[in-house]
């Protein structure tokens, strides 16, 4: 989980796109919100969702699986669902953290 999530965070920052991370680990808050934000069709067969979850604002975006096969093709931006240029202060919210 660790990594996935420092590769995540590694590649928005290398591109300037502003992110918020919401420590699901440290605050129970952050949990409660994650869990109800990650749509019924991206939940596990059992037990909670897992981080990193990647969010814009409260729309749901995917999982790290989602994330890696946008960069790979080259779709990262169109996935974040930015329209701003890189750079540009925009709602993407990192849910972070052990469960």
């Amino acid at each position: 989980i660790k990594k996935q999530q420092q590769d995540v965070l590694g590649f928005l920052e290398a591109n300037k796109i502003e992110f918020e991370e919401k420590d699901i680990a440290a605050n129970e808050e952050n949990r409660k919100w994650m869990r109800e934000n990650v749509p019924e069709d991206s939940r596990p067969a059992s037990g909670n969702p897992l981080p990193p979850r990647l969010f814009n604002d409260s729309r749901y975006l995917g999982d790290y699986e989602a994330f890696f096969e946008a960069r790979e093709n080259n779709a990262v931006y169109a996935f974040l669902g930015l329209t701003a240029p890189p750079g540009s202060k925009v709602g993407v919210y990192i849910a972070h953290g052990e469960p």
